[in-house]
């Protein structure tokens, strides 16, 4: 497929014309920005600006300076899509951010319960998530326990949860691949997940003691769960892996909210980070027009 790249003074460039293609490629005016973090797109956020093929999606973002990639139903899409993708985002310089590594149990206690069941459907999916990760080229896959067992207290869910993510860790590490957990919050999305805040998350995490075995922190639910970023990132910093991101309220772009994202992204990077800080949100405003204002609101907060 022919892409035609060329700039304009507006703030969206003339339509490109694909020759193999009915639909029109629409490209942003401004040249290639160079980001000190890896910040993650995913599918569909550049779709105005990039068209609906996967690999347009990647081949724009990657011509707008993004180096890394996200998508939490990468394990339902085709082994033969996940190689197109995982091809194409090598090709590109493209790092592979997390997929979901198995079928969350929103609705049911499935580790905290400690049933052999559920700990069974769940190794299933760390397995098929191995070649999933080989396909994609990826390092980290995201894991969520499930809800709280209210007939049980705290203290055994939690056992339960560790013995489940040691056998986990145990098929993953010869692989070098990484689990990462997410705490939820309860107040706008997920009532009553057993995982909520990086404290817990963090005990867990030295309770598995695998390389395998690290956290997600989410900017977003625990802007909303507990606050206190910047202290709660040096606590836990030892067993963080993995970013993503999200203003509050309304969980879109950095700049939309109360987050102040430059503070946060500036002292990450002072610290050394080096992994995927995904962008794991919606965009504020619909169209092109609000796929143009992502991308600037990246530009702003990286600007440190």
């Amino acid at each position: 497929m022919l892409r035609r790249d060329f700039l304009a003074t507006g703030g969206l460039a003339s339509a490109a014309v694909l020759s193999s293609s009915s639909f029109v490629l629409a490209q942003t005016a401004t040249e290639k920005h160079s980001f000190k973090l890896k910040y993650a797109p995913h599918f569909g956020m550049f779709k105005n600006l990039a068209g609906d093929d996967p690999v347009d999606q990647l081949k724009f973002a990657a011509d707008q300076g993004f180096t890394a990639w996200e998508d939490n139903d990468m394990r339902r899409r085709s082994a033969a899509e996940q190689e197109k993708l995982g091809k194409a985002m090598g090709d590109l310089g493209i790092t592979m951010g997390v997929f979901v590594a198995h079928e969350i149990p929103w609705g049911n206690p499935e580790l905290t319960s400690g049933s052999a069941e559920g700990r069974d459907k769940f190794l299933a999916g760390i397995r098929e998530s191995v070649e999933i990760a080989k396909r994609v080229n990826a390092q980290w896959m995201t894991v969520v326990p499930g809800l709280v067992d209210n007939s049980q207290q705290m203290d055994f869910q939690t056992a339960n949860v560790v013995e489940s993510l040691k056998q986990a860790s145990a098929i993953l590490e010869p692989h070098n691949l990484v689990m990462v957990l997410e705490a939820l919050n309860w107040w706008a999305n997920h009532p009553g997940q057993f995982l909520q805040h990086i404290p817990q998350v963090y005990l867990i995490c030295k309770a598995v003691a695998s390389p395998a075995c690290k956290i997600l922190f989410d900017l977003y639910h625990q802007q909303i769960s507990e606050g206190n970023l910047i202290p709660n990132i040096d606590k836990a910093w030892d067993e963080v892996a993995y970013f993503q991101i999200g203003d509050n309220p309304g969980r879109n772009e950095p700049g939309t909210g109360e987050i102040n994202y430059r503070n946060v992204f500036r002292h990450i990077h002072g610290k050394g980070f080096q992994g995927v800080c995904g962008m794991e949100h919606g965009n504020s405003k619909p169209d092109a027009e609000g796929e143009q204002a992502v991308i600037a609101a990246y530009r702003a907060a990286d600007d440190f």
